[in-house]
């Protein structure tokens, strides 16, 4: 697990310094295109990285099988897959906005055993290896003891087609009356890692892809947080697409308001 860890985290600190990089030496970040809609974009950093990472895997650790955001790759789950969010948060990096990360996880049969989210702007290294906890730059990391879910400090995240994204503001609206406040970054691995740091008590959002959380949930439950990653096996009524990532203390409230304000349904 640690030699994994220890790839991940040179792997995606390479890449991270080839972003910031690329979206320096450009003058819009740029060359961009669309995918799912018109503000889902991918820029030539975004390709650019991704590209990195492959190569330096298929050097460091030859023969073993990648899937990333931007070429795609096996969709079995079986055995050893390297699981790739070139640029996480590329609306931000696209405007120049410092809160992007590169993300880089080691998955066995679709569970994280290692993993590394590396923050471009800063340098700031997050990564965990399965049983032996998560560090951010050498430093031990542990969630919050938050008991109450109205003093709770809670992230969220919103879909780029505008339909979802109305659903997700209704469901915010019924849960802000319920916690101290919401923050939304845009930057799925870098909210989880929050919650591992303390930052946030909690964090949840649908319709999230494999690579935007792989290395981040891991980070989050190697430093305490209860997760409830997405998956068809759940029967709570949040549906197959939620994620929820909270302190043990405030999970279980902060599950029932996702119920209650039929926060899944979106």
């Amino acid at each position: 697990m640690e030699t994994l860890r220890e790839v991940a985290v040179r792997i995606a600190g390479e890449a991270a310094d080839l972003a910031r990089t690329v979206r320096a030496e450009s003058v819009t970040g740029r060359a961009v295109d669309t995918k799912s809609t018109e503000t889902d974009v991918v820029t030539q950093g975004d390709r650019a990285v991704e590209r990195l990472v492959r190569e330096r895997l298929a050097e460091l650790r030859p023969g073993e099988s990648v899937l990333g955001e931007e070429e795609g790759g096996a969709a079995a789950l079986e055995g050893l897959r390297w699981v790739v969010d070139p640029i996480d948060g590329t609306v931000n990096y696209l405007y120049g906005y410092p809160w992007y990360s590169v993300s880089l996880a080691a998955q066995v049969d679709g569970r994280s055993v290692a993993g590394a989210v590396v923050e471009p702007a800063t340098g700031r290294t997050w990564s965990a290896a399965a049983g032996r906890g998560a560090l951010v730059d050498g430093q031990p990391l542990r969630v919050t003891g938050a008991q109450r879910l109205d003093l709770a400090l809670i992230g969220t995240g919103f879909a780029y087609a505008a339909e979802r994204r109305s659903a997700q503001a209704a469901v915010v609206a019924r849960l802000l009356g319920q916690v101290r406040d919401l923050r939304r970054s845009g930057v799925a691995s870098l909210d989880l890692c929050a919650v591992a740091a303390g930052w946030l008590d909690g964090f949840y959002e649908v319709g999230l892809n494999r690579w935007d959380w792989a290395a981040g949930a891991l980070v989050a439950a190697e430093a305490g947080a209860a997760l409830r990653l997405p998956g068809p096996d759940f029967a709570d009524g949040l549906g197959d697409g939620m994620l929820v990532c909270a302190a043990p203390g405030v999970n279980r409230e902060l599950t029932e308001a996702l119920q209650a304000a039929d926060a899944g349904a979106v």
